[in-house]
């Protein structure tokens, strides 16, 4: 059974506190580094891709929100799901949650591997994937307190760089900075906004969908909200300033740089400014990059933890991962080590996939976030009373998310993280159908166990007869 969120010390976030912390676990290597795969893939239309992954990133979230300031769960989309479909919703939702998290965090490692080597080009990359799981489970160790603190400084260190980025950008654009190695000029033929044709934009999408992940870590905290009923609020406050600069700097960048400079490893915020003579830029924008990968990362991590916990509070996972050490600070140490075993596979693909592995699993991350999107829409048709527009809204969202998972079929980078993703899924649901014969088993138990025992007001009958 779900947990209620208990309106004990946790409910104490301000909405804006909330919308700060969505920033800091959305904006990351998905954007900085995703991007450029997306634009190499789609050209300059992955600008309308992205306006239409913030409308369908609104949707989800637009729902979730209301779900959540209806009846705030712990647990909150699969508790959803769960309330929605039953179980077996409930169970594959979490593990498909799980799953995504869990590559988000090795495409997030590998990122941050790469950028970590334009200082250290012949360290390898396994190195510092390890080096900074380390780091983010000390982060998760130091409790959820510290992790919300540390959270709502990268957002603004991550807000800034952006501005940053903009500002250069735009006094390169306006003359005030020269010395660049392309003519500052938005590129408006075919050639720039559909390279590979439609099928080429359509792949493309996934990638601005995967810049938007991480609403449904604010789905997990809004239960930390002193009005759950602010949730949609910070959601949409959080929504709006994401789409604002994620367009006008993917702008700048496009003004800046043509697309056969780009090549998929770098940035191409790094790449656009990085032949202008501006010598500290580099090295703090790399910086940056780095701060929002490791953020993104962390964010991850305390996201499957917590839904690993959630899961095994309700039985869907072993039960010893719910269990927490004694003492002052309770820690869930058994839900950590089982998530380190999962950091150490990730790892272990950074050794053996260092160049490939990055555009493969963040494919894999993005479908599996978006199935979870799903999910979360399917279940406010049930949970919800919507209004038409509400209706019409919902079924535009699947269709946006349909959309953004089967264009990853048509193209070879992102075919490999489809077929990653669907081996998932697989998994998943033959665990899930697997798990539903013990569960009819158990309830069948629980049914026949409740007709045998007796019933006291018939016994006192009989005796007093």
């Amino acid at each position: 059974m779900s947990t209620k969120a208990k309106s004990d010390k946790s409910g104490q976030m301000k909405w804006w506190q909330l919308s700060l912390l969505g920033v800091a676990c959305t904006i990351g290597t998905g954007y900085f580094l995703g991007s450029g795969i997306g634009i190499k893939m789609g050209g300059g239309s992955v600008i309308f891709m992205f306006i239409l992954a913030a409308i369908g990133t609104y949707i989800v979230f637009d729902v979730l929100a209301r779900m959540t300031g209806a009846d705030p769960q712990q647990g909150s989309f699969r508790a959803y799901a769960k309330k929605a479909f039953g179980r077996c919703a409930g169970f594959s939702s979490g593990w498909v949650y799980w799953s995504s998290e869990l590559l988000i965090m090795g495409s997030q490692l590998t990122a941050l591997s790469l950028f970590t080597r334009f200082w250290f080009p012949a360290v390898p990359m396994w190195i510092f994937a390890t080096f900074y799981a380390l780091i983010g489970l000390g982060v998760i160790l130091l409790g959820t307190k510290a992790f919300e603190r540390t959270e709502h400084v990268f957002a603004i260190i991550k807000v800034s760089a952006i501005v940053m980025f903009l500002l250069i950008a735009g006094a390169a654009v306006f003359g005030f900075i020269t010395g660049g190695a392309h003519q500052p000029r938005f590129r408006a033929a075919k050639e720039t906004f559909l390279p590979a044709g439609l099928m080429g934009s359509w792949s493309s999408f996934i990638y601005a969908f995967y810049a938007f992940g991480g609403i449904e870590i604010m789905g997990l905290m809004a239960t930390r909200l002193k009005r759950p009923e602010e949730a949609p609020k910070a959601g949409n406050i959080m929504i709006l300033l994401l789409t604002t600069i994620y367009i006008a700097s993917l702008i700048l960048a496009l003004t800046l740089i043509p697309l056969n400079a780009l090549q998929g490893k770098e940035s191409p915020f790094q790449v656009a400014l990085g032949s202008y003579n501006l010598p500290f830029v580099p090295h703090a924008f790399n910086a940056i990059l780095i701060i929002a990968g490791f953020s993104t990362m962390v964010a991850s991590l305390f996201a499957v933890t917590t839904i690993l916990i959630t899961l095994a509070k309700d039985h869907d996972a072993p039960s010893i991962f719910a269990k927490k050490t004694t003492g002052k600070r309770q820690m869930p140490l058994f839900a950590i080590g089982f998530t380190t075993g999962g950091i150490a596979v990730a790892v272990l693909m950074a050794l053996l996939l260092p160049e490939e592995l990055y555009e493969y699993v963040t494919t894999a991350a993005g479908i599996m976030l978006l199935l979870n999107w799903l999910f979360i829409l399917l279940s406010s048709g049930r949970l919800l009373q919507l209004s038409v527009w509400g209706k019409i809204k919902r079924y535009l969202g699947m269709a946006l998310i349909l959309t953004a998972i089967t264009g990853t079929v048509f193209h070879g980078t992102s075919r490999p993280g489809f077929w990653i993703s669907l081996l998932f899924i697989v998994i998943i649901g033959l665990v899930t159908w697997g798990m539903s014969f013990k569960w009819k088993k158990s309830a069948h138990a629980a049914s026949y166990r409740a007709k045998e025992l007796p019933n006291p007001k018939h016994d006192n009958r009989e005796g007093a007869t």
